[in-house]
């Protein structure tokens, strides 16, 4: 199966051109296998990127994800199995890549707990995934986006990294790292022509709120005023607005939270 996870699936021609340049288009989607990365590839498998998929752990979902997408859309996809949060594993990850315009850093993990409790090891993990992994990809892919004048780099972030949250110091610090790198590499890269933002999302259906029983997802979606949690395809919606948006739209942190805390 591992060598399933080094070689691209398609099913016909996989890259498409943008209707602005000859370049095509090739994103990296970190934590593709489910959620908020798995919307992200669908959206981008239809606007016919070439993808490089990436999970830690879901290798038969990831796997059965870009066969559906390249048979599907007709495009290239590659799966690959790879703990983001790990040096050396990232430099394989864009070994196997030849060239890319487009990176989403979504892969994330979240802890919750009081913070006195968490031990050094757990914290480690944390910022490794959610923190530490942006600085491996963006090393590696800002070459490759200078080629071109061009290119987008979009973090998936929390409200938390906007407001923080009781019980989740950790994931909350990690996402306000994220928010700063964010605007502080926007700066360093527009006159390249690169854009960087930031999406900052709420409470969205995915696996990492199985932790929270139905009386206490209901509780919290009471909290919201748009009264509902919000779905993955939303995330991955904006994320397409923000690649497509005029060039001056950099440094950014998005939020996507039904008015939740604005």
């Amino acid at each position: 199966m591992k060598e399933q996870n080094d070689k691209t699936i398609t099913a016909h021609c996989g890259d498409t051109p943008t209707s602005h340049s000859c370049v095509p288009r090739s994103a990296l989607v970190t934590g593709a296998s489910r959620g908020i990365g798995r919307a992200i590839a669908q959206a981008l498998a239809e606007e016919g990127y070439r993808l490089y998929l990436t999970c830690r752990r879901s290798e038969k979902e990831l796997t059965e994800l870009s066969y559906q997408l390249s048979e599907t859309y007709h495009i290239a996809c590659t799966p690959i199995l790879a703990d983001m949060g790990d040096m050396q594993a990232v430099n394989e990850v864009f070994a196997k890549i030849d060239d890319l315009t487009l990176l989403v850093n979504n892969a994330g993990v979240s802890h919750i707990g009081l913070l006195h409790e968490m031990t050094v090891q757990e914290w480690q993990s944390l910022m490794n995934v959610n923190l530490n992994a942006l600085f491996y990809t963006c090393r590696l892919a800002i070459p490759m986006m200078l080629k071109h004048h061009a290119g987008h780099i979009v973090n998936i972030s929390s409200v938390w990294g906007n407001a923080g949250a009781s019980m989740e110091v950790a994931y909350s610090a990690s996402k306000g790292g994220m928010n700063a790198f964010t605007k502080a590499l926007a700066k360093e890269l527009a006159p390249s022509g690169i854009q960087v933002n930031a999406i900052a999302c709420g409470v969205i259906d995915t696996d990492m709120n199985r932790c929270f029983s139905e009386e206490e997802m209901s509780a919290l979606r009471a909290e919201i005023p748009a009264d509902r949690i919000g779905q993955p395809s939303e995330v991955a919606g904006l994320l397409l607005s923000i690649i497509n948006a005029p060039s001056y739209l950099t440094g950014q942190v998005i939020t996507l939270d039904g008015a939740w805390q604005t």
